[in-house]
């Protein structure tokens, strides 16, 4: 491991947008006050700071571009009634979900990459921190999207900008708003971009043991939001988006997408150090250097895989993070 001390490890989110979706739009309810129709709290509109668990740091930031593909994961029963990091009370059944690093409450689209199912959810706790889960969803949400028997699922989750926004627009004003309907509306589908683009965050820096750490890039400036006709949500206040029930939740039905798991170790821009690695991490399992051309410049990213199941993705990862790197992370494209 010494031989490693200089190196720093970068951890890259590959981002893939490639399959004919459904956009979603959120249509009028009641404006509400401090509580829910049924006298539950609505919570706080909240950020965050910086924060760690298990070795690892989380950086909360505004984000109105993100999307990532990984593991999903639910949580219910042990949480039914407690109160979410935001200051509401979890339901297992409303459609919700829990989140490292988004703002709370945000609206995302979550979609089931095994299935085909998409579902608009409102992030309104923090998690999952079980390694190799990007998002932790409610109950209700994960039988929605057909995996709450299996446990997990490949998935993308990408923010749906103008929901968010409104959404915490209404609380800094001191007035919630909720969701109470979802319509889905067909809407030109963007053609698939040439390569996938890729996103490096505060949140997936690591470093080998004993290694300098790279200072993370800034994070992103929130892009403009602008309304328009085929949005109602954006057209006002009086938008019900802070909370859905799951009576009027809608499931989309689009094209399964075959993907595939690797677990990353790290990135580097020099491949002897990538070399390293590789040779380090040689009794874990089959690893390989897969070089990405990013910005100009090139990343050598260690992984492990492909591998057949989330299960044996779990039992890699868990190796790797035992020869000490924490911010080893599953990929899913």
């Amino acid at each position: 491991m010494k031989s490693l001390a200089t190196l720093s490890v970068v951890t890259l989110a590959i981002l893939l947008s490639a399959c004919a979706e459904t956009e979603f739009v959120v249509h009028t309810a009641k404006q509400l006050n401090n509580a829910t129709s049924d006298g539950q709290p609505l919570g706080r509109y909240k950020v965050g700071s910086p924060y760690q668990i298990n070795g690892v740091w989380y950086y909360p930031q505004v984000d109105y571009g993100y999307v990532e593909t990984g593991i999903a994961s639910w949580y219910g029963p042990n949480f039914h009634n407690k109160a979410t990091a935001n200051g509401e009370v979890f339901d297992q059944n409303d459609v919700t979900a829990a989140h490292r690093t988004l703002p709370m409450p945000s609206v995302v689209r979550v979609t089931n990459l095994e299935n085909g199912r998409a579902l608009v959810v409102r992030v309104n706790d923090r998690g999952p921190f079980a390694h190799g889960r990007i998002i932790d969803l409610s109950r209700r949400s994960a039988q929605l999207l057909g995996f709450e028997r299996q446990g997990t699922a490949k998935v993308r989750v990408e923010i749906l900008p103008e929901e968010s926004r409104l959404m915490a627009e209404s609380y800094s004003k001191g007035r919630p708003v909720r969701l109470a309907s979802l319509n889905a509306d067909s809407v030109p589908v963007p053609a698939p971009s040439a390569a996938p683009s890729v996103s490096v965050s505060k949140s997936s820096v690591a470093t080998i043991p004993g290694s300098v750490t790279l200072t993370p890039p800034p994070a992103p400036t929130p892009a403009p939001v602008t309304s328009s006709a085929a949005s109602p949500a954006a057209q006002g206040s009086a938008v019900d988006l802070a909370r859905q029930s799951r009576d009027t939740a809608t499931v989309i039905q689009t094209e399964p997408e075959k993907t595939e798991i690797f677990v990353q170790a790290g990135a580097f821009t020099n491949a002897t150090n990538a070399d390293k690695l590789t040779t380090v991490l040689a009794s874990v399992g089959p690893v390989a250097i897969s070089p990405k051309l990013v910005n100009g410049k090139y990343f050598y990213r260690v992984r492990l895989g492909p591998l057949e199941t989330v299960e044996d993705a779990d039992k890699i990862l868990e190796a790797v993070i035992d020869r000490g790197y924490p911010g080893a992370r599953v990929i899913v494209e």
